[in-house]
């Protein structure tokens, strides 16, 4: 009896030490994306291909266009190259399609892609990472109604909106994918183009990070000049008690 009992206590235990196992072996992997987080002509390069190849079916409806004077570009450069779906700079990165149109041509509404890069941090550990590797991992499955299936998102419903840039990826009986018809890119450019997509993504989703990460820092250098003072204060106080 003592035994059962004990088989039973510690069965709950046993459970969840086994599911974490195998949740722990059916890691994903995800490339490493490179940080341009901070380099604004990456960051412009990203908004291009964001207002070309995304803005079609994914909004930015928490992004306006003029955050992106913040990466160096001025109001008629965003007019004149990146403003298709507004009349005025301050208004949000919206789509003319909607929702009940995205449902009824898709089966399902394409998502706002504003912090895209934040969700799947939660998800995933990295959301510039599984964007870098995800955008890069498209390939050919004529099983699927878009013609197209993701190695990293199994089973998406999303086409590839990118492969003219690629070309066309196919996978082996090994899982490997390779270029069967290259695109106006060589796969070193791709990669390039993607990184500098996914570092823009990554700026929609925050766009003061840097200027929060240069402040905190200021915070830390005043709060250790304030404790100088405010020691030699002390000190000043109690000198005649100690």
């Amino acid at each position: 009896m003592k035994k059962r009992m004990t088989a039973l206590l510690f069965a709950p235990i046993f459970a969840l030490l086994t599911t974490a196992a195998q949740g722990a072996g059916a890691e994903l992997h995800l490339d490493k994306a490179p940080n341009k987080r901070t380099d604004n002509a990456a960051l412009q390069h990203g908004a291009k291909i964001f207002v070309n190849y995304c803005l079609n079916c994914h909004s930015a409806s928490y992004m306006r266009y003029n955050r992106l004077q913040d990466i160096g570009l001025s109001d008629a450069q965003i007019r004149e190259n990146l403003m298709f779906t507004a009349e005025k700079v301050g208004e949000p990165m919206r789509i003319a399609m909607t929702r009940a149109d995205a449902t009824a041509w898709f089966g399902a509404a394409p998502p706002d892609l504003t912090i895209v890069a934040r969700s799947r941090a939660s998800e995933f550990g990295s959301g510039p990472d599984w964007l870098y590797t995800y955008l890069r991992s498209f390939y050919r499955d004529e099983a699927r109604p878009t013609g197209w299936n993701n190695t990293v998102f199994e089973n998406v419903g999303m086409p590839h909106a990118l492969w003219e840039l690629q070309g066309i990826q196919v996978k082996g009986a090994d899982g490997k994918l390779s270029v069967e018809v290259p695109g106006k890119m060589t796969p070193e450019q791709y990669d390039e183009a993607v990184a500098d997509l996914v570092a823009y993504l990554q700026y929609m989703g925050e766009p003061v990070s840097e200027f929060r990460k240069k402040l905190g820092l200021m915070v830390i250098v005043f709060l250790g000049i304030l404790l100088v003072f405010a020691y030699a204060l002390k000190r000043e106080y109690w000198k005649d008690v100690h």
